[in-house]
């Protein structure tokens, strides 16, 4: 409302009833131009229940430059996120690929021989393994027949 302060050059009343405020109509001498009809500095004329007369050309900038600012903030956090995540998965897609690489190269022969000397060194903890493995193995068999 920034054109209806008094010092406003441009709000100078031109034609004004009823006893309103310099810089606003108000029809039988009401406060500020409440429900005032009249003329402004700038020629436009009009019934206005904020005062003044004309229609109102200002915008108010301090609400949004703080929006402005805001959104600005919060899209360089997004932006900062996503480079983070997008370092991460990179980092990520590489240990996986990497762990492929070496599925593929593998020696079976060897691995087999590698589980033969881990069950002779620790027999218990193999047999508990073993146990397990063949626990799940019935539970996904069975489960496929009901």
């Amino acid at each position: 409302m920034s054109q209806n302060r008094p010092d406003n050059p441009d709000n100078q009343t031109t034609g004004s009833f009823g006893g309103g405020t310099t810089g606003s109509t108000g029809a039988g001498g009401g406060s500020a131009g409440t429900g005032g009809f009249g003329t402004t500095g700038g020629g436009s004329t009009g019934l206005s229940t904020t005062g003044g007369g004309g229609a109102a050309t200002g915008a108010a900038t301090a609400p949004a430059t703080g929006f402005t600012a805001k959104a600005k903030e919060y899209g360089q956090t997004v932006a900062e996120a996503a480079t983070t995540a997008k370092d991460y998965i990179a980092d990520k897609a590489s240990v996986v690929g990497d762990k492929i690489q070496d599925l593929r190269n593998v020696d079976y022969g060897q691995l087999a021989n590698d589980a033969k000397d881990y069950a002779r060194q620790n027999p218990g903890q193999a047999l508990l393994v073993a146990a397990a493995a063949g626990f799940v193995i019935g539970l996904l068999v069975r489960g496929g027949r009901r």
